[in-house]
């Protein structure tokens, strides 16, 4: 283990997936999608999500991150804005009586859309995505070592690519328990159930996130 943390590249690797393996807003969200609408439009929202990681990390490596944090008006706009989002995608997902069988899924590409639309809305509004980019990577950037910019690209892809690979396990293991949950019922139960945890992260994210 002490080898592991000498290598910051490892070090950093081992952080980013235990980040990342902490229930967040994405985690409920991409299982509660997968559930109730399918894997392909799960896999839309992974790639929004991830898109979304990845204009932070190239904000963090202009600086722009940092400017931001410096900023309590937009950070508490972002907040609460990330806050309201999640508090209606959990409602939605509460409400929505759509089912994933294929005589009930009218239009797959629209749907693959709008999971991708609020795959990149749900971080572009979530400040502690940002706050990663401020308060963790930097730590790991070497010093004169190579360019700072292109340290932190390199690390903030690394860190889409290990949050990409979680995210996707997620969604393909929600998309394995739709033959096992197989009548609109068990779907519905469980649905609601994740919508229910989606409200209480919203919550936790609100308070939890709060200066």
């Amino acid at each position: 283990m002490s080898d592991l943390f000498s290598n910051p590249l490892a070090a950093f690797v081992l952080t980013s997936f235990v980040i990342e393996m902490t229930p967040g807003p994405n985690m409920a969200y991409l299982a509660t999608l997968s559930l109730s609408q399918g894997v392909r439009a799960g896999l839309a929202a992974v790639m929004g999500v991830a898109l979304g990681l990845s204009v932070y990390g190239v904000a963090a490596a202009l600086g722009l991150s940092a400017i931001i944090d410096n900023s309590p008006l937009f950070y508490e706009v972002l907040r609460w804005g990330g806050f309201a989002y999640l508090l209606w995608l959990a409602w939605e997902a509460w409400t929505s009586e759509s089912e994933t069988s294929p005589e009930n899924l009218k239009d797959l590409n629209i749907g693959a859309l709008v999971a991708f639309r609020r795959g990149l809305i749900t971080n572009l509004l979530n400040p502690k995505a940002m706050v990663f980019y401020v308060a963790v990577l930097p730590d790991f950037v070497q010093i004169g070592r190579g360019s700072v910019t292109a340290q932190t690209l390199m690390l903030s892809a690394i860190y889409v690519g290990v949050a990409t690979t979680i995210h996707l396990a997620i969604v393909l293991l929600a998309g394995r328990l739709q033959s096992v949950i197989s009548t609109p019922d068990k779907r519905r139960a469980i649905r609601r159930m994740l919508a229910l945890l989606l409200a209480v992260i919203a919550i936790w994210f609100a308070f939890g996130t709060a200066r």
